[in-house]
């Protein structure tokens, strides 16, 4: 891949995390604090523990451009972190300033090979579209979580029963 491929895809990646961060704000504010443990099952993810997987690894992935290297050290919550909204308000305070600066890497970073854990070795720009995967599988089953618990489901990509889409004023 040249830099100019790759910094095509980055401009039109970017806008795309950017808008998805502020949904998956949205979807874990709708998590009613009182339901931080609701799971569907035994074997799945309670809230709190799903909300912190999609914040902290869209941070991580941000993290990992900046480091030009993926390394999981420990991914546990911080124990301060006790409620959906502890975890929106580190969200909302870190996403868009790590973008910002992700934003101003080089065209010759996003063309380079980047390893994945050994299991991929793609040009850096085309994490940026994994990392869009991966919030948005994580987000929908989040979402999916939402009425069970007693919440409202909000627009994501359009709108939805608890908030249907509304014209723009003046239309």
């Amino acid at each position: 891949m040249t830099p100019d491929q790759a910094e095509f895809l980055l401009n039109t990646f970017l806008p795309s995390v950017r808008k998805e961060s502020e949904t998956t704000l949205r979807v874990i504010r709708a998590v009613p604090p009182s339901q931080g443990a609701y799971r569907p099952h035994p074997s799945s993810r309670s809230a709190l523990e799903l909300v912190w997987h999609i914040a902290s690894a869209d941070i991580w992935f941000l993290d990992s451009f900046l480091a030009g290297d993926f390394d999981m050290e420990d991914d546990t919550m911080p124990a301060d972190f006790s409620t959906t909204e502890d975890i929106a308000l580190w969200y909302e305070e870190n996403f868009n300033p790590k973008l910002d600066e992700v934003s101003k890497l080089p065209a010759s970073f996003w063309a380079a090979p980047l390893p994945f854990f050994g299991i991929f070795n793609y040009p850096a720009v085309m994490y940026v579209q994994f990392m869009l995967n991966h919030t948005i599988h994580h987000r929908g089953q989040l979402t999916a979580y939402l009425r069970p618990m007693g919440a409202k489901v909000p627009n994501i990509y359009g709108g939805s029963f608890d908030e249907p889409m509304e014209a723009p004023p003046g239309e």
